[in-house]
């Protein structure tokens, strides 16, 4: 398994796993955030119904968890190269784990981010429909775990540009 090594479609199966990976895994975490900042946000609209579109902040934040999966997905796949005329595949060992690499930094850390955002979306809402001056205090802390995420897509950006 040298970097010489051609004609294997290995290399693109790890290519197209950090694509679907990097979906799949950035998916999970929005999903996350969103049912569970969901919760907090029916909860918190119980107590105070006035409150419920200002508090969707957390909703909203975690579904662009799912965007950044969606945009490195999207360049990945399109960097795998199909074989040549004569069927030998030119993907190279170093591109796939490299796509794969890149796949795995943004959805790992869209999960992180996505359960942050669920966890504090959740009380957060809830704190925020009792006492309204909290309500910057959680559009900041939201804001930090969104970028855990972010910091994911930069790194899965760099890896699949390289």
């Amino acid at each position: 398994m040298s970097e010489t090594d051609v004609g294997t479609a290995a290399p693109v199966f790890f290519g197209f796993a950090g694509s679907s990976l990097a979906l799949i895994l950035a998916n999970a975490g929005a999903a996350y955030g969103t049912a569970k900042a969901g919760v907090g946000i029916s909860a918190m609209g119980v107590m105070n119904p006035e409150a419920v579109m200002k508090n969707i902040i957390p909703v909203v934040m975690a579904g662009g968890i799912g965007i950044y999966g969606l945009i490195v997905a999207v360049l990945l796949v399109n960097n795998v190269t199909v074989p040549n005329d004569s069927g030998v595949h030119l993907y190279k060992w170093s591109s796939g784990f490299k796509h794969l690499a890149a796949g795995l930094s943004v959805g790992i850390s869209g999960i992180g981010a996505g359960y942050a955002i669920g966890l504090v979306g959740d009380i957060g809402v809830k704190a925020v429909g009792l006492q309204p001056r909290l309500f910057v205090a959680l559009i900041l802390i939201m804001i930090f775990a969104e970028a855990l995420a972010l910091y994911g897509l930069i790194v899965a950006l760099i890896l699949s540009s390289a």
